[in-house]
């Protein structure tokens, strides 16, 4: 196991209005950044990506801190998100996996036994590539833009490497999990290490904030949730811990496991567009207490037009607004309620933008 340490380089940042809406003070501006939006919609990402396969240009430092900068520049948000994907560290740690265009990540060979989970290699070293770009990315952004880490949650990952790729229904994942759950555990607590390596080659690298992305839970019941998946996003958030960085937790369709999710241990929710944020609040204090919300307009909203965008935003910052004034949330981030869209105009999203922050 590589040793980490708590980064000695780790930026002061100052009136940085991320951190300022997590942290309890009031932002300068409400803080935005939103998913997805390192890449697809601007056209100098195609440009610069153009020949390069999506996983290896994760694994390019000059590349990905590129990417992971052109949503700054070009639309002024209020945090870099790297560029990454959720199958990033498992092919760090030596899985054969492939981003297929048009379907996504696709595995070699699936895990369907005991045995496939004992023979699943484990993230145990540094990645020096991610860790490089890092570096070039945080010698651009300014003190008030943070730059946030990610990794894809246990379930997700783990629904990936039993389907074989992208499911509509995750019937092998359930069926693991229901008919199997002594493997499924075992796949689980195999998956944790190397989720947690991830984000501390991140972290040692310097950046500011996490988010833990469990693209697919919203598939479970709530009981499911909290039986088969719960204890191992909670183990990665506390190991997590002890590196005083924000963790932000977010998953789509996650709205009747919203309290289940938030006992996890992030300091921020995020919510997707099908809950308003203060229902979306009162389900999360419910359960453990007033957190920082995150999002959470519909991206296909960035296709709408000024004034309905406008409307929206209005609704979705008033909803945030109740929400704290009732003492179920501290704090607000805008983003959207999933990821931006792949034929998303990049001035819109420049827009909209502007508009959260007018």
């Amino acid at each position: 196991m590589s040793s980490h340490s708590v980064s000695a380089t780790r930026r002061v940042l100052h009136n940085a209005p991320l951190l300022d809406a997590i942290n309890g003070k009031t932002p300068t501006r409400t803080p935005v950044w939103f998913m997805r939006q390192a890449g697809r919609s601007l056209p100098e990402y195609k440009k610069v990506r153009e020949g390069i396969g999506m996983l290896d240009s994760c694994f390019m430092p000059e590349l990905l801190a590129e990417i992971t900068l052109q949503p700054v520049r070009r639309h002024d948000v209020d945090a870099a998100i790297l560029f990454s994907d959720i199958v990033v560290p498992l092919r760090a740690a030596g899985v054969a996996v492939e981003i297929v265009p048009g379907r996504g990540p696709v595995l070699d060979a699936p895990i369907r036994t005991r045995e496939d989970v004992s023979n699943l290699p484990i993230l145990d070293v540094d990645v020096p590539e991610v860790a490089a770009g890092i570096g070039i990315i945080l010698k651009e952004l300014n003190e008030q833009q943070a730059l946030i880490g990610f990794a894809g949650a246990p379930f997700t990952l783990a629904s990936y490497l039993v389907e074989g790729g992208p499911s509509k229904n995750h019937e092998k994942t359930k069926a693991m999990m229901h008919g199997d759950p002594e493997t499924w555990h075992a796949l689980m607590q195999r998956l944790v290490p190397t989720i947690v390596n991830f984000l501390k080659v991140q972290i040692d690298a310097g950046i500011d904030a996490m988010q833990l992305f469990d693209s697919w839970a919203g598939f479970l019941t709530e009981r499911d949730y909290t039986e088969f998946v719960l204890p191992y996003s909670t183990e990665i958030l506390q190991e997590i811990e002890q590196y005083a960085i924000p963790r932000i937790h977010f998953g789509v369709g996650t709205g009747e496991i919203l309290g289940a999710m938030s006992r996890a241990g992030s300091e921020v929710m995020g919510v997707d567009w099908r809950v308003p944020l203060d229902k979306a609040a009162e389900r999360i204090a419910a359960v453990s207490g007033p957190k920082v919300l995150q999002g959470n307009l519909d991206p296909a909203l960035l296709f709408a037009g000024t004034d309905p965008l406008t409307r929206e935003v209005a609704r979705i910052k008033a909803e945030a607004a109740t929400a704290i004034a009732a003492g179920n949330a501290t704090g607000h981030i805008f983003n959207l309620g999933h990821g931006v869209l792949p034929n998303t105009v990049a001035e819109d999203i420049t827009e909209a933008i502007s508009i959260i922050h007018a």
